[in-house]
């Protein structure tokens, strides 16, 4: 193991330090402590708060084209980089080489679709009843975003975030996940590489029972975009509320893939393999559940067990392995505890269920890829997210009795279906209650310019992604000019 790396946070415009650090640990040797960031102090924040609303003028300020450019170049930068990301992102968070250089490669997508948009429309030209009076409409940035993003996607979901938000012309205010700052922090450094003005990015590290409060309750903060559990979705809800303050929440999920007997078996359980077990299932929208058929469900549970175990567990960055560890230790503990409790209320653990056997993965934080067969609705396994390499399965009768079991969630954030039935994809796309819906493909892996976001408890009313992101960060302005 070699000596941790010090790394300063970007606030007030410049990289400080701080006198107390956090500690950032590598998930596949939890004794390996990869990384310090500072542990800001209360008047650094404020300080930096000051800054981020002359940062937001500053931005607000510089030409469309201007902006599309500095994003345009981050997203070079990080293609340049994306060999020291990936294996930083890998090191931090603990998926796979290959899952890492992916989640480079998307952020980079992000900041090239965005910075595209500067050569869009911004407005509209509109009538007006009024004599000698041009009337237009115009989308204005909100001014200072506060992005709180998840250890699960830190690269990604930060991109998602800042993206639109430096494209609309707000400063932002990032305050990443403490498990997973690091990749945070590089991400602001490609920005300013880029060209942003250094008043435009604040990058806040601490921990989060210390600064939370203080970052949601700044009165520089125009709006808070929000990624992580729905628990503390719905306290950022209603601590902001009776402000005039916008909010965006993506939350929690309990995806869905149902199974028809029609559906092709193989390319089915390939698909939820790869969405429930990749990234170790640390996705809002990974199949934690599958409803299908009775009369294939042998069958089908056979052949996603054998897929299951084919699964090689380790370091993420050992060559040949495909699930890397969970975040934390704190984290293996949960999902395992989800597991334990299933099997203590019937539910059969067809494969999987533990951390694994061996002097490596008992040095990370694992757990195999697991099938939890026998899942009756009332089971806390089929109505709480896990957010691990878990797949629960309920067998059914019909396509009705699958949708409405799916959709008695207070998720709804994905579903899938697998059928050759035009008629049953009319009706599910009907009648499923989530904010994305597929047929014969995986409830995850959603492109930069779909639009994106839950229904019910998985999300808030905004979208993030495409054009449907914008209408978050920027607000509509009126305007009428009389010819005298």
């Amino acid at each position: 193991m070699s000596e941790p790396v010090v790394h300063q946070s970007h606030i007030d415009g410049r990289w400080q330090d701080a006198a107390d650090h956090v500690d950032v640990r590598n998930p596949s040797d939890w004794s390996d402590i990869i990384a310090r960031v500072p542990a800001l102090a209360p008047e650094t924040i404020r300080a930096g708060m000051t800054t981020a609303r002359r940062g937001a003028k500053i931005w607000g300020a510089t030409n469309a084209l201007a902006r599309g450019q500095v994003l345009y170049r981050a997203a070079a930068i990080l293609r340049e980089r994306q060999p020291a990301l990936a294996e930083l992102l890998a090191r931090e968070n603990g998926k796979t080489l290959a899952e890492a250089t992916g989640e480079v490669g998307k952020a980079a997508e992000f900041f090239e679709f965005y910075g595209g948009m500067a050569r869009l429309p911004y407005g509209d030209l509109i009538h007006d009843a009024r004599p000698a009076t041009i009337t237009t409409v115009q989308h204005v940035p909100v001014g200072v975003v506060l992005a709180i993003t998840p250890w699960n996607d830190p690269l990604l979901t930060p991109a998602r975030k800042l993206a639109p938000a430096l494209a609309a012309g707000n400063a932002v205010v990032l305050k990443p996940a403490s498990d997973t700052p690091v990749i945070a922090l590089e991400l602001t450094r490609a920005l300013l590489d880029a060209g942003l003005p250094p008043e435009v990015i604040t990058t806040v590290t601490g921990r989060a029972r210390d600064i939370a409060a203080l970052l949601v309750d700044a009165p520089e903060i125009d709006a808070i975009t929000f990624t992580g559990s729905t628990e503390v979705g719905l306290d950022l809800q209603r601590s902001v509320a009776g402000r005039n303050q916008r909010i965006q929440c993506e939350m929690g999920g309990k995806n869905a893939a149902i199974v028809l007997a029609d559906a092709d078996l193989e390319l089915a359980a390939q698909t939820i393999a790869a969405a429930g077990f990749g990234q170790g299932g640390q996705r809002c929208t990974a199949t934690s559940r599958v409803l299908v058929e009775s009369r294939v469900a042998d069958q089908f549970v056979a052949r996603l067990v054998e897929l299951a175990g084919a699964i090689t567990a380790g370091p993420s960055l050992e060559p040949g392995v495909a699930l890397g560890p969970l975040v934390s230790k704190g984290h293996q503990s949960e999902v395992l505890a989800h597991i334990d409790r299933a099997r203590d209320e019937g539910a059969a653990i067809r494969v999987g269920g533990t951390q694994g056997d061996g002097d490596v993965l008992a040095k990370g934080c694992y757990v195999l890829p697991t099938v939890v067969d026998d899942v009756t609705a009332d089971m806390k396994i089929w109505r709480d997210e896990v957010f691990g390499p878990v797949i629960a399965v309920l067998r059914v009768d019909s396509l009705d009795e699958a949708i409405d079991l799916a959709n008695a969630s207070e998720y709804g954030l994905s579903a899938a279906l697998f059928t050759t039935s035009l008629a049953a994809t009319h009706s599910f796309l009907r009648d499923i209650e989530t904010g994305q819906a597929a047929v014969n493909l995986p409830t995850s892996g959603w492109d930069v310019h779909h639009p994106f976001g839950g229904f019910k408890l998985s999300g808030s009313s905004f979208k993030e992604q495409g054009l449907e992101a914008l209408h978050f960060y920027t607000r509509t302005k009126t305007c009428a000019v009389r010819a005298v």
